[in-house]
């Protein structure tokens, strides 16, 4: 059996825009075939692996696509236009290195821009955005892209390689939320519990949570929890008064998010999992943020309500090919999901 840092590893370096989850899913399926009594896909395309139990049933949702590009025009020259997928800080896209995925194969690419030397000074106070930018595959016309199967929606991802940094920090693409994959994926493996599990791994949350939504209304499970990333509040550019949160220092639990337009934990819930914690030893840090919000804002409010939680990794520089994490986080946020899931009947029955 893998370790989870292997499983992140390979998550991480796995590739899949919102809508494209395949390989994703082929992770989430091999790693927990033999753990579960049953493994299927929906007709949005979430995976759902079953472990038949009692009462009550518990969902643990972790979200499979990452944020990246798709194809929308190419230039007679060859160059190629794209739209963004997901919540980009554009600064964050000039000059990355990108794979373009196509039937025929990948392919890969630079997004360019126009080099200092020939900006004139009020050029290079601007901001380059997303729409000026280009996709440059080295190709010398249209045709010779459109030949390798390169068409209007191929969708595009960054050309980043999961890397360990020093103290039990990695770094890697698509940490939001191949993280939360790994610790539901550890999460059902370790646990030790009777109730019926439902681990999934959910599409296309980047825009708009849309598989949190089907999944939850075709599961009406009795408890939810949504296993995430949450926003470091401890480097350079950021005040404690924006996130406390720390690398580090345990998993987050969500107290509300999105100054609760998004998810506000019910009281059960936030007892049940924070109990779970400190009688446990597990070290845990409680989040209220003021914007961004999960899986659990569909989930919570599917069919007549499913109270739901939130277990989180602390991560810096979200929304980056660059995501820092501490791995120490991720193996206690695993924990945590599997002794809260031992301990559900204590709380919900």
């Amino acid at each position: 059996m893998e370790k989870i840092e292997e499983i992140l590893k390979k998550l991480s370096n796995a590739h899949g825009i919102s809508g494209n989850e395949g390989e994703i899913r082929e992770v989430i399926r091999g790693e927990l075939e033999n753990h579960v009594d049953e493994i299927r896909v929906d007709n949005l395309g979430n995976i759902i692996a079953i472990k038949n139990g009692s009462e009550p049933s518990v969902m643990v949702a972790a979200h499979m696509d990452e944020i990246g590009l798709m194809v929308k025009y190419v230039d007679e020259k060859g160059f190629i236009r794209f739209i963004k997928c997901g919540g980009w800080f554009d600064q964050t896209l000039l000059n990355e290195r990108v794979i373009l995925h196509t039937p025929e194969g990948k392919f890969f690419g630079v997004i360019g821009s126009k080099p200092p030397h020939v900006m004139k000074d009020e050029e290079r106070k601007k901001v380059v955005k997303a729409d000026d930018m280009f996709i440059d595959i080295g190709a010398k016309n249209r045709e010779e892209v459109e030949e390798k199967g390169i068409l209007p929606g191929t969708p595009v991802t960054l050309d980043r390689n999961f890397k360990n940094l020093l103290n039990g920090r990695v770094t890697g693409k698509a940490l939001d939320d191949r993280v939360g994959i790994a610790m539901m994926i550890e999460g059902v493996r370790q646990s030790k519990t009777d109730a019926t599990i439902y681990a999934v791994g959910t599409v296309q949350e980047e825009v708009g949570l849309k598989g949190a939504r089907t999944s939850a209304f075709g599961l009406e499970p009795s408890i939810a929890i949504v296993s995430e990333v949450s926003i470091a509040g401890d480097h350079p550019g950021i005040e404690s008064k924006q996130s406390p949160l720390k690398l580090g220092k345990g998993p987050s639990i969500t107290v509300a998010d999105a100054s609760g337009r998004g998810l506000i934990t019910p009281a059960p819930v936030l007892k049940w999992i924070t109990e779970t914690a400190k009688e446990e030893n597990i070290p845990y840090q409680l989040d209220v943020s003021e914007s961004g919000t999960t899986d659990a804002a569909a989930i919570h409010i599917s069919r007549a309500g499913i109270p739901c939680g939130v277990i989180s990794v602390p991560t810096r520089y979200m929304h980056s090919g660059v995501e820092v994490i501490d791995m120490d986080d991720v193996k206690n946020g695993a924990a945590l999901i599997a002794k809260s899931l031992e301990r559900v009947k204590d709380y919900f029955l």
